[in-house]
């Protein structure tokens, strides 16, 4: 029996200490130089939320925005971002046992400035957004992780009331649904969730719906999307006015059912609110402001979808642009623009709070985290 125990405890201590050695962190950058490290990867102690460099890339130009594929081993990046007339998605292969991260090929996103992409659940669709000229854009994924040309490409020029903002679309994220059935695009320019169906068998995959897109609160500014684990809500940031709406998800269709602010009263000029992101087990949801701000804001989450403020965390830096959560949702990571800071906070499961663990990383103008366990 003592035999037993003991092998019980040492196979327990094991599990933890490998599953401590197997979570990857990615980092994504304004760069704007092709000497600098452009992205960088670190390894996560999931004990200590520590962060070991492991891998980094040169030579290529601001690569703002990152999405691993679903099996872990490539790497996308919008890149070419915030280039006038220039607009690329790249494609990279990372390999943990020899800590590399290569370049494999690049190609147009469609369209200028492309900010955001999603990989399809099967692996074989990048679907990228471009904010300045307003499109999506639909690339084939080849078996070795290169980028095929583009499939499908479509482009809008409605913008809204804001005389500066929104003079034309901006599209600012790429969804999918919990099923990967359908895509949807925050449209910040449009004052719109645009909506598409997604058949990943066709060789054009966007199919046009009867009802295209779902209205917006005007000069609202949707930026990025979530949807809640049981998959029956939709939860939209909306960069502009500072709010999340709330929405019952079915089917393609979103009906709200809230619209809550992120910032603190105390803040009248609001700025820009940026991400948004729910834990695993659907309890809680976040939301990063930038601006006077600079925090994330942390909601609690009712049965039904209801959002409550329950607190807020600094990012310990400025302009959180992107943030991410771990799998196990041990761990919250933010990126912060302006100073360059890259901050592990571990999350309480019963509260929802943060708190700082771990090494802080230094990364010029750091703009994305994405956490893989692998």
């Amino acid at each position: 029996m003592k035999q037993i125990f003991y092998l019980s405890i040492i196979t327990f201590f094991l599990s933890i200490s490998l599953s401590a050695q197997n979570t990857y962190v990615f980092l994504g950058s304004y760069n704007r130089d092709v000497t600098a490290e452009a992205i960088q990867v670190y390894q996560l102690d999931t004990l200590n939320g520590n962060l070991s460099k492991i891998a980094a890339v040169k030579n290529i130009i601001n690569p703002s925005f990152l999405t691993v594929s679903p099996n872990g081993k490539f790497v996308y990046a919008c890149t070419d971002t915030k280039t006038s007339n220039a607009g690329s998605v790249s494609s990279f292969e990372f390999n943990p046992q020899a800590k590399s991260l290569v370049f494999l090929n690049k190609q147009s996103s469609g369209g200028e400035n492309p900010v955001y992409l999603s990989v399809h659940k099967s692996g074989k669709w990048l679907v990228n957004g471009n904010y300045t000229e307003g499109s999506v854009s639909v690339h084939p994924l080849l078996e070795n992780g290169k980028i095929d040309s583009i499939a499908q490409n479509f482009q809008y020029s409605d913008g809204s009331v804001h005389k500066e903002r929104q003079t034309r679309s901006h599209v600012h994220s790429t969804i999918f649904s919990p099923q990967f059935d359908y895509l949807f695009l925050p449209d910040l320019g449009a004052d719109k969730i645009r909506c598409y169906q997604f058949d990943a068998t066709q060789k054009q995959p966007l199919v046009e719906v009867k009802i295209p897109f779902t209205k917006t609160d005007l000069q609202s500014g949707p930026r990025h999307m979530t949807f809640s684990p049981n998959q029956k809500f939709g939860y939209c940031i909306e960069e502009m006015s500072g709010t999340i709406s709330a929405y019952a998800y079915e089917t393609g269709t979103l009906k709200k059912i809230q619209r809550i602010k992120t910032h603190e009263d105390q803040y009248d000029d609001f700025s820009e609110s940026s991400d948004i992101h729910i834990s695993p087990d659907g309890k809680f949801l976040y939301a990063s402001n930038r601006g006077n701000e600079n925090n994330i804001a942390i909601f609690s989450i009712d049965k039904n979808g209801l959002l409550k403020n329950i607190g807020y965390q600094s990012t310990l830096g400025k302009h959180p642009r992107v943030f991410a959560i771990d799998e196990s949702g041990k761990f919250l990571i933010a990126t912060n623009v302006n100073t360059g800071n890259v901050v592990v906070f571990k999350r309480n499961p019963k509260t929802g709070l943060l708190k700082k663990v771990g090494n802080e990383i230094k990364m010029e103008s750091v703009s994305c985290v994405q956490i893989k366990r692998i």
